[in-house]
């Protein structure tokens, strides 16, 4: 190593620090922050990428710009292209809002790549009580918009996931699946149990979609019934 390339490289990292650092800060002149977003865009390294996701852990004020801000460090990302990737699931693991990462996760993988990133992430996931369930909500519902045969078993157990909501998306989005009879069973004792209506709703109108009938012990399910359904013998009819 040369002398010069020795302080290139010492000030390479030193410029790299700086904006990262102002970055993600509150309270740096907008223009100042905007400047950092713009260099770190233009680094494309890993170091430079993780230090702009940084910028969608915080808001600032007014909020065109933090949208601006964060459009633009969205636009450094993407264009770091590959090398965006790896950091870009890291920090999914790490944000309390997955839906930047998961939006720019799916500009620059495949969408069989997306949806596996997006299993193994549930996989790490509880169904037991959490202060802030939001994350493994959100997730649940981004695979909602998605076909692929893993989705199904990887949602199962969240039917019966503490959180409402999870429950909601977790029978909203298995019951669109093309292999969505392997959680048949687990949404038919989950339609018996249930207190709350949407979560009904959602899994009758999965299967309804599916074209599935309540089967042999469909009289047992009436009681559970919400108002505008109804049964005729098994089948599952709206009536408005």
């Amino acid at each position: 190593m040369g002398f010069l390339d020795f302080f290139g490289r010492k000030d390479s990292a030193g410029n790299l620090a700086k904006h990262a650092k102002r970055a993600s800060d509150k309270k740096a002149q907008n223009p100042d922050r905007w400047a950092s977003i713009e260099a770190l865009g233009k680094m494309h390294t890993p170091e430079a990428v993780s230090a702009l996701l940084q910028r969608f852990t915080i808001r600032v004020t007014p909020s065109i710009t933090d949208q601006d801000e964060k459009e633009l460090a969205k636009q450094g990302v993407l264009g770091s292209g590959e090398v965006a990737v790896a950091p870009l699931k890291k920090f999914l693991n790490e944000t309390d809002s997955i839906a930047w990462p998961v939006r720019m996760l799916g500009e620059l993988v495949d969408e069989e790549e997306l949806v596996g990133t997006l299993v193994d992430f549930l996989g790490e996931m509880t169904t037991e009580y959490e202060r802030d369930p939001q994350r493994k909500i959100d997730a649940i519902a981004q695979l909602e918009e998605r076909k692929d045969e893993r989705i199904a078993p990887a949602v199962i157990r969240f039917l019966s996931d503490v959180n409402e909501a999870a429950r909601f998306h977790a029978a909203a989005t298995l019951l669109v699946q093309e292999n969505a009879e392997v959680g048949r069973e687990d949404a038919l004792k989950v339609l018996g149990d249930e207190e709350s209506v949407r979560v009904r709703v959602s899994i009758l109108d999965g299967f309804i979609h599916q074209g599935w009938g309540l089967g042999d012990n469909a009289k047992d399910f009436t009681p559970h019934l919400p108002s505008g359904y109804s049964l005729d013998g098994d089948t599952i009819k709206k009536t408005r």
